[in-house]
């Protein structure tokens, strides 16, 4: 597979041999200079760890790609969470351009040489986009989406993509072009989504980072199956503009980035954030860098605790006490943390977000009109797609106007809370064979998507919310919770999820691969 890099294939059992001597190593460069010891295992490392090895030179880039591609090819036929894999070779000679550019000076940015694989919603130059649907099965992105431009400029290296339902539509990542995506910690379990295969190989250190996007929880859902960290930014801080998008009225969906820790999180996000002349309601501000971020002193933190929404949301058993158990820490440690409850009609929330999401829908029309493509359509997409039949100008502005009170009453809320918390889903990871679950203690489901209606609240304010994971029930299966800030407060948000990161030490419970 790897023929004409021998030579580095002979390293790697070197420093396989030496593992077995010494647990951890310093590649060389390093000397007794005082500086980091690298674990054995390149994947291992976070991608700030690994950007800063490459860097230094501490490590080569053909190692790193080596090294991801002989786990990827280990674990991924059994998870299924990357997808349209480039040949290796064509990988490992990218690899070798990276390390001679190091050699003479060319530094490309701070994920040089690191191997990163596209989420399959999201186009990237040369490479299949799916969009997990039968009918763009062969189809090859002749552009980068622009979020991916910004993670190609920084020198990641394309991999292929990871596996998201069709469309995105619903929180369990299956296709009928890629199939199914197993959850990392069990893959007879949902990975979630649409996210899905982002949070998987994070989770199984298949990939060092990884971009998403959210609609209805596609960042942060996956990421509490998965045990990851999953950040939706504040509506037009990551725009994504193209020539099939609408600019003015589209305001639910956004990219975001993923991480195994927050650090790369806030890293990527630094990466694919920023205004865009093509996209007119982007934010234009820049986006801070890592090095400004300072966690908050815990005592002056106020968390708003909405849990179900005093029982509106039918939640699984065992959901709130994981949360709980999550939220006492954060209390012993010196957070004040208060149950609260916004002053709203959550029905009514419901309602809203049916008819935008439907109207929002109604974009996919030509391919319900032609009997060819319609025929490839899941059902779930068709029913939103009909759902948008006739709508009436009206009811988007009575739509509209009901989003605008719900943010309202979010906003008074932040009058006394810095961060407001929920579960980040309503159920634990459910079988993958499984479409959706029908009920939730005994209460039947509605549609496709109401299980996830918890949600929904972040996405219609378009307040930045990040998931956190919160620990594990006791089958072992991951929840999180999604903590969320005023508009525009992502730094913020992040900065107390460094904070976060630092009283708890759920991250550092990985999954064991199976193969």
């Amino acid at each position: 597979m790897f023929n004409s890099y021998s030579n580095y294939i002979d390293r790697r059992r070197l420093i396989a041999s030496a593992a077995t001597l010494g647990g951890a190593l310093l590649f060389s460069g390093c000397g007794n200079n005082g500086a980091e010891e690298l674990p054995t295992d390149i994947t291992e490392l976070s991608g700030a760890r690994l950007s800063k090895a490459i860097k230094q030179r501490r490590i080569r880039c053909t190692e790193v790609m080596e090294t991801y591609l002989q786990k990827i090819h280990r674990y991924n036929p059994t998870y299924n969470a990357i997808v349209s894999m480039v040949d290796d070779d064509v990988l490992m000679q990218k690899a070798d351009e990276a390390d001679r550019a190091l050699e003479r000076g060319d530094y490309w940015g701070w994920m040089h040489g690191m191997p990163h694989a596209v989420k399959d919603l999201a186009d990237a130059k040369g490479l299949n986009s799916s969009y997990g649907s039968p009918i763009f099965a062969n189809n090859v992105a002749e552009t980068d989406s622009l979020p991916i431009a910004r993670i190609r400029a920084q020198g990641a290296i394309f991999i292929g993509k990871t596996n998201a339902p069709e469309f995105g539509l619903g929180s369990n990542t299956y296709n009928a072009v890629h199939g199914t995506t197993g959850n990392a910690y069990d893959p007879a379990l949902s990975a979630g989504g649409s996210s899905g295969g982002a949070a998987v190989v994070l989770a199984l250190q298949l990939t060092p980072c990884a971009d998403g996007s959210d609609m209805m929880g596609s960042l942060r859902n996956p990421a509490a199956f998965n045990n990851v960290v999953g950040f939706r930014p504040s509506q037009g801080r990551i725009p994504s503009p193209s020539l099939r998008s609408e600019l003015f009225y589209d305001q639910l969906a956004t990219d975001g980035p993923m991480g195994r820790d927050v650090e790369d999180t806030i890293r990527l996000m630094e990466t694919m954030a920023g205004g865009d002349p093509g996209a007119p309601l982007s934010m234009r501000d820049p986006f801070p860098a890592f090095d400004t971020f300072v966690p908050p002193k815990r005592s002056e933190v106020r968390i708003g605790w909405m849990a179900d929404y005093r029982g509106y949301l039918p939640t699984e058993k065992g959901v709130l006490d994981v949360c709980a158990a999550a939220l006492n820490r954060l209390s012993d440690s010196g957070f004040i943390i208060e149950e609260t409850m916004p002053k709203f009609d959550l029905q009514r929330l419901w309602e809203t977000w049916l008819t935008l999401r439907h109207w929002f829908m109604s974009g996919l029309k030509p391919l319900y009109d032609d009997p060819e493509t319609k025929s490839f359509l899941k059902p779930e997409l068709i029913w939103e797609i009909e759902g948008g039949l006739g709508m009436s100008a009206a009811q988007i502005s009575d739509a509209a106007t009901s989003r605008s009170a719900w943010y309202r009453a979010l906003n008074d809320l932040f009058e006394k809370y810095d961060i407001l918390a929920l579960p980040t889903a309503q159920v634990f990871p459910f079988a993958t064979d499984i479409d959706w679950p029908s009920s939730i203690s005994g209460k039947s489901m509605d549609t496709y998507h109401r299980w996830m209606e918890v949600v929904i609240g972040g996405t219609l304010a378009g307040l930045p919310v990040i998931n956190l994971p919160a620990g594990f029930d006791e089958k072992g299966r991951p929840m999180g919770i999604q903590f969320m800030g005023p508009m525009g407060k992502d730094k913020e948000v992040l900065e107390f999820a460094l904070a976060y990161e630092a009283v708890t030490d759920y991250l550092d419970k990985r999954p064991i691969p199976r193969n």
